[in-house]
């Protein structure tokens, strides 16, 4: 091909550049999403800044291990090293707007062993005699080749990689939220299963006197020794719940040290001091359903993932128009090193390709893509009525479990003078011992009601931040370039 034809092709090539095959991706509206414009549960229509959530809970311990999330969860580190392969992978994808270069290099010698005489020609056909000797050849080469994107197949290509490097940045954020909400939830069931435990040791307490006194009643004649009998089944039964307890105790605080990265039993001394549950605000505001929208990362991934999608269409459907491929290259051959300059040939190639039939099979595959974009487009839309839904959820679950509470507090003031009363009518001989024995029931029952009212309350709070997409820097992008875990910078370091 002469140097004015390729100019002629270039030329005309250039302006087909400009051109994408495939739809251009826009964004999906609210309406076509299906988003209201406030929610259908009472709440405050303000947002507030729930980056570091934790820090609202008036507990020091609590705070630190939700924090410790970030650098130390293997789960996040996992995340972490995706979005490190995303990246690379959107290299790759842009690799393909530059041409590729490679060069060559050879020598090779020839021995003459018997009779005869050697010639060589050289790559100018100039034929020298060796004779019976040896001969040398040195060798260079330089092969370049470009692929022109005429129906941007390449720039489709750039596009998806770049939201698949986005949506792996916001799948890295959404393990990171709900690997906070799962430490600070079983931080909550550890204090809750320490209170419920102190619940039966001090009933214990209480009915081990309950039991002696049926003893001294029944010794003395003045009751039957069903009193005792009573009592004492009454003692084992409570005793019989202080192990499952305990197991429940001990599995939350396993969990939590392997959502830290570390062994199961790593924080058991840090935990082993009883504390009361967390307690957060009495309410968090909410916002409006677009508010929500943009603060979750699993919807922002979901709606990168529809992104991609779109791109792909482009990228398969431009395998269905031309294709231009330049290609080139430049050699030079001697017989001695510093002759290698002196003769230079080069070469330069332009081809166009066209598919002309291939069974249907590239059309199939670029319907094949617009339906995994219109599932990517449902799947969207399903992840931000999800949300959407846990927010409400966690809405009304934080209310009930707070009024929940007030009852309960009630109920326990109550059963607690109940079971004074009783405990001082069946010293005097006021009262039988069944009665004594349904206070005594009545009262472990509002305290370790309160309690699981208490943890339900704290449990839907922590629900209501990670609905809402707190524990996270919304208005960044996360990136290779400011995430970072322990977990991966231990292992390169050795």
């Amino acid at each position: 091909m002469t140097a004015r034809a390729l100019s002629l092709l270039l030329a005309c090539a250039v302006p087909l550049a400009g051109c994408a095959a495939g739809p251009d991706y826009r964004p999906a509206s609210p309406s076509a999403l299906g988003v209201p414009q406030a929610y259908s549960v009472p709440g405050t229509a303000t947002a507030e800044d729930l980056t570091r959530w934790w820090e609202r809970f008036d507990d020091p311990l609590l705070q630190r291990l939700v924090a410790q999330a970030a650098p130390d969860n293997l789960d996040v580190a996992q995340a972490v090293a995706r979005l490190r392969q995303a990246r690379e992978q959107l290299v790759q994808a842009r690799a393909d707007f530059l041409p590729s270069l490679s060069g060559s290099g050879g020598y090779s010698r020839r021995q003459v062993l018997r009779g005869g005489s050697q010639q060589t020609q050289l790559p100018d056909g100039t034929i020298i005699n060796t004779g019976q000797g040896s001969s040398d050849n040195f060798s260079l080469g330089l092969d370049a080749s470009y692929q022109v994107d005429l129906f941007g197949g390449v720039r489709r290509s750039v596009e998806g990689a770049r939201a698949s490097y986005e949506g792996a940045g916001y799948d890295y954020a959404t393990v990171l939220v709900s690997t906070q909400a799962e430490i600070a939830r079983n931080y909550i069931l550890a204090r809750a299963a320490q209170a419920q435990i102190a619940n039966a040791r001090q009933s214990l307490q209480i009915q081990d006197d309950n039991l002696e006194i049926a003893g001294f009643r029944v010794q003395a004649g003045l009751v039957s020794s069903l009193d005792a009998e009573q009592a004492r089944a009454q003692r084992a039964q409570t005793a019989a719940t202080i192990p499952s307890l305990e197991a429940s105790y001990n599995s939350a605080v396993s969990r939590l040290g392997v959502l830290t990265g570390q062994a199961p039993g790593a924080l058991k001394g840090e935990l082993a001091a009883v504390r009361p549950i967390p307690r957060g605000p009495a309410a968090v505001g909410t916002g409006i359903p677009a508010d929500t929208l943009r603060q979750r990362p699993d919807v922002r991934s979901a709606e990168r993932a529809l992104a991609a999608a779109t791109a792909q269409i482009g990228v398969t459907e431009a395998q269905l128009y031309p294709s231009l491929g330049l290609s080139g290259g430049i050699d030079s051959a001697a017989s001695t090193i510093g002759s290698l300059g002196e003769i230079i040939t080069g070469t330069l190639f332009a081809g166009l390709q066209q598919l002309i039939f291939d069974g249907g099979r590239t059309r199939a595959a670029v319907r094949a893509q617009r339906a995994a974009a219109d599932a990517a487009f449902l799947a969207y839309k399903s992840s931000v009525l999800t949300g959407l839904e846990e927010v409400e959820n966690a809405v009304v679950a934080l209310r009930t479990a707070q009024d929940r509470t007030v009852q309960f507090r009630i109920a326990l003031d109550a059963a607690n003078n109940s079971a004074i009363l009783a405990r001082s009518q069946y010293r005097a001989g006021l009262t039988d011992f069944t009665t004594l024995n349904q206070t005594e029931t009545q009262l472990l029952s509002a305290r370790n009601s309160l309690t699981t009212a208490a943890s339900d309350e704290a449990t839907a709070l922590v629900q209501l931040f990670a609905a809402l997409g707190g524990g996270w820097d919304a208005g960044t992008v996360p990136t290779t370039e400011n995430t970072t875990t322990r977990a991966l910078d231990a292992r390169q370091q050795d």
